[in-house]
């Protein structure tokens, strides 16, 4: 506490929260360093020693930069660092995540909803002892600046210092290239301030004006609906149509006309792998996505969601969770089962020949498993009903999320249902997932690992079709799809002619 009433030069108050945020924050960052190097060796002691070192020393003189230049202001904003900083290393811990680009989007894109599923006490524990007091403690001290002359001096040295010993570690670079994604973000408060920064900048690039694609024709007269429904979470390997010994899909496994492929996600996360979903090819600019193309090529187009994460959706029948519960009635209202409420009817009430229905789901999105399908669907016990996955037994925490994938095959039974009796339309619905999710396996949980460094349960989802008699649509004898060959295999069923279409990513012969 002496702290706190005495003076404090601004260098030695710079390197004492340098070393409070390295002893706080990083032990998951040296957690990975450990793990893949091998720290017995003289070399991967080097390594560790020189990262111990320009830890301390650049996050010294950031902070050094900041109390010099802002002040007041610059210890708000180190006060934020460790707020934002405990909150994420609870996330690091827990659940096992990187504080990369793409999670950095996930969380500005998590609604509050969402976002209040993942609270507990232990959240609650890290912010307040690894945050807010440290955060007092930074707020009450009376710190001693230096002159400007001096200032210039300590920020040359600081910085020659920094280069030598990163020179000197110069034959490891390779090694740090590789592993930069993870421990750029595992580095706090790097982690997100850097990946914040760059997606802004890649936001910007996509929010440019959508690239049209070239005009499509409608080839025939004949009634046609797809209704593609997007999962949220969707892991193949927890299907028993994909061979898993558990019957998660009890109504599918006995509906005629099913067919299912072996696929991937083009990502872990939902912006990315809806946007894969919905878009011709992966080029990374932002073209012209299934639902805006075909409406504006007249084709009726309805996006029902209890989700969100999608691209810009330029339609006029755009119908979110609220908007969907107005005129539903019953429990099932409260979950995905508000998606189908009309469905048929809206379908059937349609001006035009060609109709695409999509319904973005968020069954199987964590950590509250338990909670995305009503009561009665908690066919597998016991459940995990703790947002701390960890805590809970390997065996709870899969039958919870089993349960989500027994109401996946209800929902899905009940789309094929409304399609059957709709006699005037050749009808097919299609489902894929966003992406998988991590159980548990290798201490992982959700999803969000950048793709390069994830586990097959991140990447590995469900793509399953139904198509009606009357469709004579057969499927090909894929070995394993991507999600690009949604776009493609649409415009095939509906009767589309685009010069974009690629009959290579056409599910139908």
């Amino acid at each position: 506490m002496r702290l706190l009433k005495n003076n404090i030069n601004i260098v030695h108050f710079s390197l004492l929260i340098s070393c409070l945020n390295f002893l706080f924050f990083h032990f998951p960052f040296f957690k990975f360093v450990f793990n893949n190097i091998d720290h017995k060796s003289l070399n991967g002691i080097t390594i560790i020693i020189c990262f111990i070192i320009l830890m301390l020393v650049a996050n010294s003189f950031a902070f050094f930069l900041i109390f010099f230049l802002f002040r007041f202001v610059g210890k708000i904003i180190l006060v934020l660092f460790f707020i934002v900083n405990a909150t994420a290393v609870y996330f690091v811990n827990t659940y096992g995540v990187i504080i990369d680009e793409s999670m950095v989007g996930n969380v500005l894109n998590t609604k509050y909803a969402e976002a209040a599923g993942f609270f507990s006490l232990k959240l609650l524990f890290y912010v307040i002892l690894l945050g807010v007091i440290p955060g007092i403690v930074i707020i009450k001290a009376k710190i001693v600046n230096v002159t400007f002359r001096r200032f210039l001096i300590i920020t040359s040295a600081g910085l020659l210092f920094m280069l030598i010993v990163a020179f000197a570690n110069s034959k490891n670079w390779l090694w740090i290239d590789k592993n930069s994604k993870t421990l750029g973000g595992l580095a706090m408060p790097w982690s997100y301030t850097v990946n914040l920064s760059l997606l802004f900048v890649h936001k910007q690039q996509e929010n440019e004006k959508e690239i049209l694609l070239p005009d499509a024709a409608i080839k025939d007269n004949q009634k046609s609906v797809v209704v593609l429904v997007i999962g949220e979470s969707a892991r193949s390997e927890n299907f028993s149509l994909y061979g898993y010994s558990k019957n998660t899909n009890p109504l599918l496994s006995k509906t005629p006309g099913i067919f299912h492929f072996n696929a991937t996600s083009c990502a872990t996360y939902t912006t990315a792998g809806v946007k894969c979903i919905l878009e011709h090819k992966n080029t990374g600019k932002l073209y012209e996505i299934l639902p805006n193309y075909l409406y504006r090529n007249g084709v009726e187009v309805v996006w029902r969601t209890t989700n969100w994460g999608e691209p810009p959706v330029h339609i006029k029948n755009y119908l979110n969770k609220e908007a969907l519960m107005k005129d539903c009635k019953g429990d099932g209202c409260e979950y995905d089962e508000v998606l189908l409420n009309n469905l048929k009817a809206q379908i059937a009430a349609s001006t035009k020949t060609k109709v695409l229905i999509i319904l973005h789901t968020s069954t199987s999105h964590g950590p509250e498993y338990s909670r995305k399908y009503p009561p009665q669907f908690e066919t597998f016990k016991p459940v995990c009903n703790s947002v701390e996955l960890a805590k809970c037994s390997n065996t709870e925490l899969v039958n919870a999320y089993d349960n989500t994938i027994g109401y996946t095959d209800y929902i899905l039974h009940n789309v094929i249902e409304d399609l059957k009796q709709l006699k005037e339309y050749k009808s097919a619905m299609i489902f894929v997932s966003d992406h998988g999710e991590s159980l548990g396996e290798k201490n992982l949980y959700m999803h969000g690992l950048p793709l390069s460094l994830a586990p097959k349960e991140q990447y590995d989802i469900p793509f399953i079709v139904w198509t009606s008699d009357n469709s004579l649509k057969q499927q090909k004898t894929e070995n394993s799809l991507s999600q690009n060959h949604v776009f493609h295999s649409v415009l095939n069923f509906l009767g589309i002619q685009s010069p974009v279409y690629n009959e290579e990513l056409n599910i139908f012969k």
